[in-house]
Order: structure tokens, then C-alpha cells, then sequence
């Protein structure tokens, strides 16, 4: 037995059709031929990476997150937090493989593979193997016991079940379906390790699915690493400390249904920032005279990351000594400042493109679209 999917009331109805629209219009400004479009759906990807985990106490800067989103050298993760990162990301680069796969299904082999990518830089958590006896979550600050999981002889019969629900479509708004999948495997708590990232990359691999957005703007893992407290918070107060099927799996539904409205407001507010740096940083480029392609850098510093010749280069698509250049003649220019030697040189924005930066910021806005006249 699982936590059964609550039914939705008339209010929740109406902040699924909320969201609905809200990624909709996501689809829409993120279609077409935008260049700028490369750079939010990189970062896109690696917040969502760091975020997830970032809950597990693994923390890499935004740089470092994009680069192993890229497969570069991380500038400055340290060897756990890079291999968890890593695994991580070979797992989510495969969730996005899959989303427009026409012969894909659910199966114990598919969760299994998925575990075994994260976690596979330590055979001693069983990658990829349903953990083999009783397993606890303890609070890292008391050492008290938050939550136990079901007996182990238990857990084939209950993924076969999560595997089950996955492949049915019975209409249930595919965001509720993802909450369930997560609140499922969760409580289950299959592995030996790495529970929260499974179920997180589940959650993300069933709203990929759908098809309506760009598997990468699909995640919540972002919006969950800002706010794990809460995110624990919720699945404390659902678990009761164990494997309770039995209780109401509403309050869990609706903290996902408001980390989708809020995750794509943010991306909302993200997609009309780079616009405009993008726009400004277009200007600045002809009244200089500088080639184009030099904006994928510019636009890189302006939203606070720091610039290395891989990154530059993958994304304006030249060779490393066509890279070079184009980084020399920024610094050369006032719009770039050159940080380290070699192959640990980074290039940071300079006053001027921070403040082109700042002139596109937008207040950010955390609604609660369950409050009374949200709508």
C-alpha cells in the first residue's frame, strides 16, 4: 500500500490551471530563435542540480555546477561534493534523454540504473541495489531518530507498486502525479543512500515527460534546495516519523503545487532579465564594435558567473584559441577582469557590465497562490 493521490478540491484545481498557464507562457518566451536562451537553460540545469544536492549537504558554487553540468573541471569543489554533483548530473543528463523518449516506461531497472549513476562513486552505499536492511534518518544536529522506513523484504513489492502508478495516466494533473512519485519512493526510503536525490530526479523525470517545456524548466529541485527546511518540514509532518501510508498526503501535494508556481514565476522574471541584458549588451557591443559572439560572455559575467575559456567557447562555438582572443580583447576593452593564471584563469564583470546587470533586476515576488485573491 502507498499514499494514495488526494482528490483535488476546487481551490487546488484552480492553482493547477494557475500554473498551467504560468508555464504556458514559459513555453512561449523561451520558443523561437533566442540566443540568450542557451544561458538560461544552462543554469537552469545546473541550479537545479546544486539545489538537489545542496539539501544533502553537498555544496558547489553555481560555477562549479554548470561546469559539471558541462563536463569541465570544477574551479572549486572539494572531491565528495564534485563526485555527488557529478553522479548527479549523469543522472539527470539521462532523465532529460528520456523525456521524449517514445519507447520509455517505468521499471525497477530504470530506478535502479538512475541510483546506481548517482551513487556509484561509492560501492559501499549499495549503488543501484534496494538497500538490504532497516534504514534510518536521524537529525545530523541531535542524533534523534526522525524517521524509520519500512522493513526491507517490504521495499520490492512497494517499488513495484510506485512502478505501477507511474505507468498508469488516469488524468491526474501530472504535477500531483510527480508529487506522489516523490512522497512515494521517499517514504519507502529503497536505498541505502541517496533517497532524496532518487526521488527528486523521479519527480523531475515525470514532469519531463509531459512535454510542455524543455525538460530543463520543468524541475523544482532548485526552488526545494532554497527551501529545505520547509521541504523537510512537510515530509516530517506526512511521515510522522515512519512509513504511515495511511495519512493524508494533502499538505504535500500543495507545497509542490506552490513550489511550481513559484519556481515558474522565477523563470518568468529570469527569462525577461537576460532579454534585456542581452538587449543592452547587443548595444554596447556595435557602439564598440566588437563581434557579436563576444555577448556569450558578457551576458555569463552580467548574471554574476565567472567566464572560463571552456565555457566561453562551448558556448559561442569557437576553438580555445579563437576563445582566448575574444576573452583578451574584453579584458583589454574594460569588460571583463582576469582572475588567476592558466588553466585556473577566470574572468569576472567589470563595474559596467554589473551595472547593465542591475538595471534588468526585477523585484523578486514569493506569492502564495493558496492565499485568498492570489488569483
Amino acid at each position: 500500500m502507498l499514499f494514495a493521490t488526494p482528490i483535488p478540491t476546487s481551490e487546488e484545481i484552480g492553482v493547477i490551471d494557475g500554473i498551467d498557464d504560468l508555464r504556458r507562457r514559459l513555453s512561449y518566451a523561451t520558443s523561437g530563435p533566442l540566443r540568450w536562451t542557451g544561458l538560461l537553460r544552462r543554469s537552469t540545469f545546473a541550479r537545479a542540480v546544486r539545489g538537489s544536492n545542496s539539501i544533502e549537504g553537498y555544496n558547489v558554487t553555481l560555477e562549479d555546477a554548470i561546469a559539471a553540468a558541462e563536463g569541465e573541471e570544477p574551479l572549486d569543489a572539494e572531491h565528495e561534493a564534485w563526485a555527488a554533483v557529478v553522479g548527479y548530473r549523469n543522472a539527470m543528463t539521462y532523465v532529460l534523454q528520456l523525456a521524449d523518449d517514445p519507447h520509455f516506461s517505468y521499471s525497477e531497472g530504470l530506478l535502479r540504473s538512475l541510483h546506481y549513476m548517482m551513487l556509484h562513486y561509492d560501492l559501499s552505499k549499495h549503488p543501484g541495489k534496494w538497500r538490504p536492511g532497516l534504514i534510518y534518518v536521524r537529525n545530523e544536529q541531535t542524533g534523534a531518530v526522525v524517521y524509520e522506513g519500512p522493513d526491507a523484504e517490504k521495499v520490492p513489492q512497494l517499488m513495484g507498486e510506485l512502478i505501477d502508478f507511474l505507468n498508469k495516466t488516469d488524468g491526474t494533473s501530472v504535477m500531483v502525479r510527480a508529487a506522489m512519485g516523490h512522497l512515494n519512493l521517499a517514504m519507502t526510503h529503497p536505498f541505502s543512500d541517496g533517497n532524496g536525490r532518487m526521488a527528486r530526479g523521479l519527480q523531475t523525470l515525470v514532469l519531463a515527460r509531459e512535454g510542455i517545456l524543455m525538460p530543463q524548466f520543468c524541475s523544482i529541485e532548485e526552488y526545494l534546495g532554497r527551501n529545505t527546511q520547509e521541504y523537510y518540514g512537510v515530509l516530517a509532518e506526512v511521515g510522522a516519523g515512519g512509513w504511515h501510508p495511511e495519512r493524508d498526503a494533502r499538505p504535500w501535494v500543495r507545497f509542490c503545487l506552490t513550489a511550481h508556481f513559484r519556481q515558474a514565476s522565477t523563470l518568468l522574471r529570469r527569462t525577461r532579465e537576460i532579454q534585456r541584458v542581452w538587449d543592452e549588451l547587443e548595444v554596447e557591443a556595435k557602439r564598440r564594435q566588437l563581434p557579436e559572439r563576444l555577448i556569450f560572455a558578457l551576458a555569463d559575467a552580467a548574471f554574476g558567473l565567472r567566464v572560463r575559456n571552456s565555457t566561453y567557447r562551448s558556448a559561442a562555438e569557437v576553438s580555445e584559441n579563437v576563445a582566448s582572443r575574444d576573452l583578451k580583447l574584453l579584458v583589454d576593452a574594460g569588460l571583463l577582469i582576469p582572475h588567476g593564471e592558466r588553466r585556473g584563469r577566470s574572468y569576472v564583470a567589470s563595474e559596467l557590465i554589473r551595472s547593465i546587470r542591475e538595471r534588468a533586476r526585477e523585484p523578486r515576488v514569493h506569492e502564495d497562490p493558496f492565499a485568498p485573491g492570489s488569483d
